[in-house]
């Protein structure tokens, strides 16, 4: 049986500015070796792949729907409305993020490869 993925929640500082959080750890940056923030517009999927090679650990404020292929099982997690929640994603797991709107939605992503996009790590499978 393959790794499943790591869902916890994200703690948020807010006061009347907004809101600030750490998306991930000391050890968990220091792995990373790829980070990249996604904007995503209501209505809008990202991801629909999986890693062949790399670990991704996402971190998701929602609303957001995200779909998670383990071990040939799909399921859904809602991130419910102003909430973080992390996302550590193993390799040969298929991870997909909706927009369910009204707003944009906050993706902040760590891999533990280098993107290259002559030899991606990521193999697209389309789940959502």
């Amino acid at each position: 049986m393959a790794e499943k993925t790591l869902i916890e929640p994200v703690t948020m500082h807010r006061d009347a500015r907004g809101a600030v959080f750490e998306p991930v750890d000391a050890p968990a940056l220091a792995g990373s070796r790829n980070v990249h923030v996604v904007l995503t517009e209501p209505g809008a999927v990202r991801g629909n792949h999986r890693h062949v090679v790399g670990t991704e650990v996402t971190v998701v404020t929602g609303p957001a729907q995200v779909r998670l292929k383990e071990d040939g099982v799909v399921r859904d997690v809602l991130v419910p409305a102003g909430a973080t929640w992390r996302f550590t994603v193993p390799p040969g797991v298929t991870h997909a993020y909706r927009n369910p709107g009204p707003g944009p939605m906050l993706l902040v992503g760590f891999n533990s490869e280098l993107h290259d996009p002559a030899q991606p790590d990521a193999v697209r499978e389309e789940i959502l």
